[in-house]
């Protein structure tokens, strides 16, 4: 069982909007932090933006102003997309920071006209 499911990806015209959204499931010794990467087809997966427990977030120099990422509760996160770019076409995947890593199985997002 997987226990992070990415929701909300899709098909978006340049300068449009989408929100993703993962859900981790089960019991965790602890969460440090949550958060989202990505990977575009032939490079490396890259940081997208990350919340921690307390609520510290970090973002990638290429998002910032455009990306939030927020929290509903210790285990849900909302990444929404503004002013959406084909460079931020990729598969995103959650993350989540316990005594390991998790990972979701990720979403696809495509941006393009």
């Amino acid at each position: 069982q997987v226990p992070l499911v990415e929701s909300g990806g899709g098909l978006v015209q340049p300068g449009g909007s989408l929100r993703l959204s993962c859900a981790a499931s089960g019991t965790f010794f602890i969460i440090r932090a949550m958060g989202w990467y990505r990977q575009a087809p032939g490079k490396q997966r890259e940081l997208v933006a990350t919340i921690t427990f307390s609520g510290t977030t970090n973002y990638a120099d290429s998002v910032k102003g455009r990306f939030i990422i927020s929290r509903e509760n210790a285990k849900k996160v909302y990444l929404q997309m503004n002013s959406l770019e084909p460079e931020d076409t990729a598969v995103y995947y959650c993350n989540l920071v316990s005594n390991r890593d998790y990972w979701g199985q990720g979403t696809q997002v495509t941006v393009s006209s």
